[in-house]
């Protein structure tokens, strides 16, 4: 069921907002105060979904905080969007351009942390932002509220949107949202993501295609009649056996990953169902699926071995991020301009505490002051964004909201993204969100070029095809 809101500010009110903020509509504010007026709301936000801590799909408290925080301050929220409960359009103004603005908010299971620079689980086994996306999901809210308030002061033509997106982790929500065609009257797409240094760098991830295989045995007793049962342990055994034999025979920068998530109840059972969760990665998406097609067989041959049984469900598939020079060389500039930042002493001392639980190499303390430069990259990890930048110009950036050496999905960056140092980096996001949405406003020539140059990079027989196919989004993947 789809619900829309509806609730702007009125007029006299707005204006009050602004002189609050030592502005007038008259004066055309500069996009990056109103943004600088909403940082104590935006930090709560952000503390808030940091405190809920809620895996892909079942983020009912945190996407309800985003959108009460968008309704109050004169969105319209359209809510369950692409049949996902905790997804959502947030959108302010009126006309051309249309920037979209991605707000993720999913945090990462058995990742528990205290901001605190010591090992400190909250609950044995509960969530935790370790890619920081509850700082992803507040910042954008933050940079769009100000977007929103600069087009009514100063009555520019404009609409700003906040994609409200679930399930990054795996659940492949903007997927859903990209095959709905949701993104189809966008200009352009702006994101970020939480890091340990400040970049916009034009980046390119690999794109990745996940997959279950559940294994159907018989089951007996192991000791006293194994001759009887057949072992669906055996048949995921044979699988991995044969995957790992085809990591020698298969491109050097391709990656697969698996886990056993059942391998049986207890060992004297001869387990009768077992199954294993594949992801298969490369640059390419048809690489990918060719692959993924290769590891099909191989489990489809671990079951004719083993007098075993299986089948498959395809959890989710992402296409590598498509760069565009365009928009990345403005982001690039941007943040040039607005720098980086220093950490206070007790920011300093918490930095100095966790960075002895890190271990290699370690930037320096002060990177965090420091933009990074302009490069093609290429990363090895995924994301779902990859969908959305082959059908609309796209671009992101990362800002150091973890101690400077911090890897993603760790207890280390959920404890700083709990803390000021999360904070900080999110408040440099949202001021470069901000000033880059009203750059594209301001001048739409490039809007021109970086669409153009998304239709070049694609190619002219480019024909949009989800990874997952025609699944329905796997709301209880996390459960």
């Amino acid at each position: 069921m789809m619900l829309t809101i509806r609730c702007r500010i009125p007029s006299p009110l707005l204006l009050l907002l602004l002189t609050l903020v030592g502005v007038t509509a008259l004066a055309q504010p500069a996009v990056v105060e109103l943004v600088d007026a909403e940082l104590d709301a935006g930090t709560e936000l952000a503390r808030t979904i940091w405190s809920h801590a809620e895996l892909g799909y079942m983020e009912e408290k945190s996407s309800a905080a985003l959108q009460s925080f968008l309704t109050e301050r004169g969105f319209s929220i359209e809510t369950a969007v692409a049949g996902i409960p905790t997804a959502f359009i947030a959108s302010y103004g009126r006309g051309q351009p249309v920037i979209g603005v991605l707000a993720e908010f999913d945090a990462l299971p058995g990742m528990s942390q205290a901001a605190t620079p010591v090992r400190q689980p909250l609950s044995d086994d509960g969530g935790g932002h370790a890619c920081g996306h509850h700082l992803f999901g507040a910042a954008s809210a933050t940079a769009g509220v100000a977007v929103a308030r600069w087009l009514e002061a100063t009555g520019r033509s404009g609409t700003v949107r906040v994609y409200g997106t679930p399930a990054e982790e795996g659940g492949s929500g903007k997927v859903y949202l990209t095959r709905a065609g949701l993104f189809d009257d966008v200009d352009v797409v702006l994101h970020w993501h939480p890091g340990d240094s400040n970049s916009a760098a034009a980046a390119t991830t690999t794109a990745n295609k996940s997959g279950r295989f559940t294994f159907h045995g018989i089951a007996a007793h192991a000791a006293a009649a194994p001759d009887r049962g057949r072992s669906a342990l055996d048949g995921v055994e044979a699988m991995n056996y044969m995957v790992n034999l085809m990591r020698e025979h298969m491109p050097s920068d391709a990656r697969i990953h698996y886990v056993i998530t059942n391998g049986g109840a207890a060992p004297n059972i001869v387990p009768e169902t077992a199954q294993v969760y594949y992801y298969v990665r490369h640059p390419d998406a048809q690489r990918v699926i060719s692959l993924f097609e290769r590891v099909v067989r191989a489990a489809e041959a671990g079951a004719l071995g083993t007098d075993t049984t299986m089948d498959y469900e395809v959890m989710h598939g992402n296409y590598a991020v498509l760069p565009n020079e365009t928009l990345a060389r403005l982001v690039d500039d941007n943040l040039r301009g607005f720098g980086g930042f220093l950490y206070n002493d007790t920011e300093r001392q918490f930095a100095r505490d966790i960075r002895q639980t890190l271990s290699g190499k370690l930037p320096p303390i002060d990177a965090t002051n420091q933009i990074q430069p302009f490069a093609f990259t290429q990363s090895m990890g995924s994301t779902d964004v990859g969908d959305v930048s082959w059908n609309v110009p796209t671009v992101g950036f990362t800002t150091a909201t973890w101690v400077p050496g911090t890897p993603a999905h760790s207890w280390q960056a959920v404890a700083a993204g709990g803390t000021s140092i999360g904070f900080k980096g999110m408040h440099l996001a949202a001021k470069l969100l901000a000033r880059t949405a009203m750059d594209l406003i301001e001048n739409p020539e490039l809007i021109t070029e970086a669409r153009q140059e998304l239709q070049r990079r694609r190619g002219k027989d480019f024909e949009y095809r989800a990874l997952l196919g025609d699944r329905e989004p796997p709301l209880d993947y996390r459960r």
